[in-house]
């Protein structure tokens, strides 16, 4: 009979933290939304050091070959919603400190930081049931 008397209080903890999250979650996915679409404006001015500075440090060590730069790199990178100022999003999801945009013609994967939203990997296109293929992070 003791176990009764805890049971319910336990359920609706876990109930209200199982919605809360979901709630951090929603409210994270437009400014994780719009990290995707200043990454992708950068990119679109030709402005390369300002579009490194929204990737992750792990994204932006990883970018550059040959001895280029990360800012020749992310603008040579083939990245299909780069021809656009401002590309279409779809509806974010977010996953605590992950976050996946979907953009017209691409998939961008971002991952939270102190200082915000940064892109961990973009230009992604799914390959079934293998991982996504990007051009640039991973």
């Amino acid at each position: 009979m003791r176990w009764g008397a805890v049971a319910p209080p336990v359920a609706v903890v876990t109930i209200v933290a199982l919605a809360s999250l979901t709630g951090c979650a929603s409210g994270e996915a437009p400014t994780a939304q719009r990290a995707a679409e200043r990454f992708y404006s950068a990119v679109h001015a030709g402005q390369g050091e300002a579009a490194c500075g929204l990737l992750t440090p792990r994204a932006a060590e990883d970018l550059p070959l040959g001895g280029e730069s990360c800012a020749e790199a992310v603008l040579r990178a083939r990245l299909p919603a780069a021809d656009r100022p401002r590309p279409q999003a779809a509806p974010t999801q977010v996953w605590g400190d992950e976050a996946q945009v979907r953009l017209s013609g691409d998939t961008v994967f971002l991952h939270r930081f102190s200082r915000g939203w940064l892109v961990r990997a973009a230009g992604c296109t799914p390959r079934g049931e293998q991982p996504y293929r990007c051009e640039v992070g991973s």
